[in-house]
């Protein structure tokens, strides 16, 4: 099943829904329907569900903006859950340059304000799972990555997509220590790139993305772990083979080259069958393709789940 996206590309910034109404869903759809059912001429359902079309999250409560920015992981500013929020005003993000390279025709160095425009931004409300087993909901901001893509005409032998962050210790004084081997990378099949669901990410909650969750640009693939979700991109490479990515490559035991949140395979060190969703006092189940398995398990016909994860 594919899902269907609309853009918001008459929005001005103002317009942008506050974080208050996104935190109440119920009070977010009611405004929403009311407004569009007096202006519009909308009956409430209809106008209800135009209000929600952007909620992938079956209706959860996104996280707060503080939680989302607070706690996270991005090592580049230090490995403590608080570091990224405490160093990383340090990064300066314009200009901002992409390079992409590879098996592709129209490859090159982009701006990238020039390589993603504002008109195309779309706001989708995601889960986070980490493969720590917290997990988050987070209303992001962004561009199919595939509406990228196809500007760079990959050719038939471009298979996967490679990703890497910036490496810039006096921005980034995570990478003075060896915590990881810099820059960063992470990759996906072509086919999980071009789904409809992958999202380049710019904005949270309606605003110019924190440099503490990825400035000024980062993936998003809401059925994967969250690691594979990579910050901070400057260069994107079509490749015939699976690339190197950093941390299967570092301890593929533990973290997956495909890492799709699956509760039937426990991570060696602890259960992945529940989570802990920030701010909430009970674990929760977690769900398969982290809920996301009607849009994404048609893409691993005939593989091994629990081999391939």
């Amino acid at each position: 099943m594919l899902i269907q996206t609309r853009t918001r590309a008459t929005l001005r910034e103002a317009d942008v829904t506050p974080e208050a109404l996104y935190l109440d869903r119920r009070r977010f759809i009611g405004a929403s329907a009311a407004t569009l059912a007096g202006g519009l001429g909308l009956n409430g359902a209809a106008a209800a569900t135009e209000a929600s079309g952007k909620d992938y999250a079956d209706g959860e409560a996104p996280n707060s903006f503080e939680q989302i920015t607070q706690y996270n992981n991005f090592y580049e500013f230090g490995t403590d859950k608080g570091d990224p929020a405490r160093h990383a005003h340090l990064l300066q993000t314009r200009p901002w340059t992409i390079k992409v390279d590879g098996e592709c025709e129209a490859g090159g160095e982009f701006d990238l304000d020039a390589l993603i425009k504002t008109s195309e931004l779309e706001d989708r409300i995601y889960r986070l799972r980490c493969v720590e087993a917290w997990s988050m909901v987070i209303p992001w901001r962004g561009v199919p990555l595939a509406t990228v893509l196809k500007r760079f005409k990959p050719t038939s032998k471009a298979k996967y997509v490679a990703f890497e962050t910036l490496v810039d210790p006096k921005q980034m004084p995570g990478q003075k220590r060896r915590a990881l081997p810099w820059p960063y990378r992470e990759g996906l099949r072509m086919d999980e790139a071009m789904h409809p669901l992958t999202l380049l990410a710019t904005g949270l909650y309606g605003k110019e993305l924190p440099k503490q969750n990825g400035a000024p640009v980062r993936l998003i693939v809401p059925w994967k772990y969250g690691f594979k979700s990579i910050k901070s991109i400057v260069r994107i490479r079509f490749v015939e083979k699976q690339p190197y990515t950093t941390w299967n490559d570092l301890q593929a035991r533990e973290y997956g080259f495909y890492a799709n949140v699956n509760p039937t395979v426990d991570h060696p060190r602890w259960s992945q069958a529940r989570e802990r969703r920030i701010g909430e006092l009970f674990k929760r189940k977690t769900l398969m393709f982290n809920g996301y398995a009607d849009e994404v398990a048609s893409l691993y016909e005939g593989m091994n789940l629990r081999k391939h994860f």
